[in-house]
């Protein structure tokens, strides 16, 4: 039996609940790839809720029986992960005629891993890009992550390591798309 889910965009009234879900998301998936350490250094900097992509109307949730179960989104700005904290002031706007958008912020509350809640978040996402023109797509990986976009025709183009304090590094995977010109989703 399928577990009905709905997919909306996120709210301001939203942010509270993303505080929560995404360290426990990042805890437990991204666990067999990063060490707790690597973990906790990259929650705010690298894993953390962005106010502009909801402010842009480009964060969406998933919620099951009124609670949000995953979250996810994309931005037409030129930041390709991270948290607020990290940023100073809003990001430049990308022209969709050059620059590839960006698939960004993708969590998923550990008891629902594995239903199709980031196949559905990726989905809206591509589908949104593709509307307001974008010809491209980018999006930084992690090692969790990496299966989900690579299934929906994301190519690896670069293996990386961003730094973190402590010396610490978190190794992610920066991949890309490009969609065909009438691809509408």
């Amino acid at each position: 039996m399928t577990e009905a889910f709905s997919i909306r965009l996120a709210r301001e009234s939203d942010i509270q609940i993303l505080e929560v879900l995404i360290p426990l998301s990042v805890r437990a998936l991204q666990a067999p790839f990063y060490s707790s350490a690597q973990m906790d250094a990259a929650l705010g900097p690298v894993f953390g809720v962005d106010r502009q992509l909801i402010a842009d109307g480009t964060y969406f949730v998933v919620e099951h029986s009124g609670h949000v179960v995953g979250c996810g989104g994309w931005s037409r700005r030129s930041a390709v992960f991270g948290g607020e904290r990290a940023r100073l002031a809003a990001d430049a706007a990308l022209d969709p005629a050059h620059d590839p958008a960006r698939i960004r912020a993708f969590f998923v509350h550990p008891d629902w891993a594995r239903r199709g809640i980031g196949r559905c978040i990726l989905s809206a996402c591509e589908s949104a890009i593709c509307a307001a023109g974008f010809r491209d797509a980018v999006l930084v990986a992690t090692l969790a992550g990496e299966p989900l976009y690579a299934s929906f025709g994301y190519t690896v183009a670069e293996r990386y390591e961003v730094p973190l304090s402590d010396s610490l590094t978190l190794p992610v995977v920066r991949m890309a798309k490009s969609f065909h010109p009438n691809d509408r989703r």
